[in-house]
């Protein structure tokens, strides 16, 4: 039951290979406004996804490998979220990929995605280290100060 997801994301990378959405000059034109087939991928992607999302609501879903309910819940906005998605953004544009196409970019064989990988696994890590020291410093706070008598 576990390699269903192996099937699931071969089936992505495949669908989105066919959309033109692991090609470098399709995201450059899409930044150029000169060409929409990209846009109107991203927006069947994310039309199916609210359907699905619906439907597994509705059918009161559970997780295929623990048999939990699966649940749905918002996130509140960060100020963080902000210069986060900015600089997505400019990943996106200099590179011509975002995470979602370079790992199949990879898989068909450009190379150049490496870079994109490196950056995407970089950022990740950076981003890692800098909400673990902020866990840390949230809990020195919380912590009850204690005083040395001599």
């Amino acid at each position: 039951m576990k390699f269903i997801f192996l099937f699931f994301g071969i089936l992505f990378g495949f669908l989105l290979s066919r959309g033109g959405a692991t090609t470098f000059d399709m995201h450059a034109r899409l930044f150029l406004f000169e060409n929409f087939q990209l846009l109107w991928v991203i927006a069947s992607a994310v039309s199916v996804g609210i359907i699905g999302v619906l439907i597994l609501k509705w059918l009161r879903a559970r997780a295929l490998l623990l048999d939990i309910p699966l649940q749905f819940e918002g996130k509140a906005m960060r100020r963080y979220l902000a210069p986060g998605a900015l600089l997505f953004g400019v990943g996106w544009g200099l590179t011509g990929s975002c995470p979602g196409t370079a790992p199949v970019m990879l898989g068909e064989g450009k190379l150049a995605t490496l870079f994109t990988l490196g950056g995407i696994f970089l950022g990740t890590y950076v981003y890692g280290i800098l909400a673990h020291r902020k866990r840390q410093a949230v809990c020195v706070s919380l912590t009850p100060s204690m005083k040395v008598t001599s």
